[in-house]
């Protein structure tokens, strides 16, 4: 079931990913994402080169959707030295020759920050396209209003009557239960 927010925008975006031999003995295959097409039809696991071991496939097609909570995400990302997507893939138990599937592209570092909390999951990052640059930028300018900062002032309250780290009132006791430890005179000597 799709839902459709209220100014949100979205782009259909083709994942390419790379199966190159693997490095260690651990691992037969290496997958990477290494490129996304925005505005890629359908697709699922399309070969697109082949190299020898090394073949490049179409592994998905997902919306990148922009939602106006997230302005302030895409501001962030695209002020970044190298502005990227971050895609999310998932384990795909259900096929043996591509263990992984296509779960989300996204344009807020926050979310891909989000999925990297995750073991379960591989969250890449690619270089952002020129053309997605602009439509995200075009967006923001739309959408984005700036949050004034706003300092919090404190209560009129009074926290120095409040007798913090006296110990227990029922034991009676001549002074603060976190005094120092007083030296024997005796043992000085």
């Amino acid at each position: 079931m799709s839902f459709v927010f209220p100014n949100s925008q979205a782009i259909p975006v083709g994942v390419v990913i790379r199966k190159s031999p693997g490095v260690t003995r651990w691992a037969e295959w290496a997958w990477r994402v290494v490129d996304v097409l925005a505005g890629a039809p359908d697709a699922q696991w399309t070969v697109l080169r082949q190299e020898g071991d090394v073949t490049d496939y179409h592994a998905g097609t997902l919306p990148l959707e922009l939602y106006v909570s997230d302005t302030e995400a895409y501001v962030h990302e695209l002020q970044t030295r190298d502005p990227s997507l971050y895609i999310v893939l998932s384990p795909d138990v259900s096929s043996r020759e591509f263990p992984w599937k296509v779960t989300l592209v996204t344009a807020s570092p926050y979310e891909g920050q989000d999925y990297c909390d995750s073991d379960e999951v591989m969250v890449e990052r690619i270089a952002m396209p020129e053309g997605m640059k602009a439509w995200i930028g075009d967006y923001i300018s739309r959408h984005h209003e700036e949050e004034a900062f706003v300092k919090r002032k404190r209560k009129n309250m009074r926290v120095d009557d409040v007798e913090d780290g006296i110990g227990d009132p029922r034991i009676s006791q001549t002074s603060d239960v976190y005094r120092s430890p007083r030296r024997n005179k005796e043992v000085l000597k």
